[in-house]
């Protein structure tokens, strides 16, 4: 499942074969360069090696910052023709960038939250340690798991 900042422009960029969005990370000073560079060059890499025939828009910038590091924006965007599962293949590429960001230091999220999206890497973010707190936390807090059903744990 997809999440866009603006569903109009999504069906207007469809229309013509092109689909993207952002997401974003937040990773120590030292690590921000790295982190970008490499997340940006790991798109690339996956649109290639999926058969995207045009080279994408791959791009970040900082969008806070603190003492201890920086919340990073990145931009993926690239035109899907002559590709039967876009939604599919661009999946991948994201799910692709998210790996390259934690294998960077970046966060599993920033302030969006983690989600059905990134769902995934929580164990491997909060250790088996901190995922069975939150799943104890979770069962004595929301015992007939009402709030946020399957959106975390």
């Amino acid at each position: 499942m997809l999440t866009f900042v603006i569903a109009y422009l999504r069906d207007l960029g469809m229309d013509y074969y092109l689909i993207g969005e952002s997401f974003e990370t937040s990773v120590p000073w030292d690590r921000v360069l790295d982190l970008c560079r490499n997340v940006k060059e790991r798109i690339v890499k996956e649109c290639k090696e999926r058969g995207v025939q045009f080279p994408p828009f791959a791009t970040c910038r900082v969008t806070q910052t603190y003492d201890a590091g920086a919340c990073v924006y990145f931009y993926l965007g690239f035109n899907y023709r002559g590709i039967s599962d876009p939604i599919h293949v661009y999946e991948e590429i994201e799910s692709a960038a998210r790996e390259e960001i934690l294998a960077n230091g970046g966060s599993l999220s920033h302030h969006h939250g983690v989600g059905k999206l990134r769902k995934q890497w929580l164990k491997e973010s909060v250790s088996d340690v901190g995922f069975g707190m939150l799943k104890s936390l979770k069962q004595y807090v929301d015992p007939n798991n009402i709030f946020g059903n399957q959106n975390l744990l």
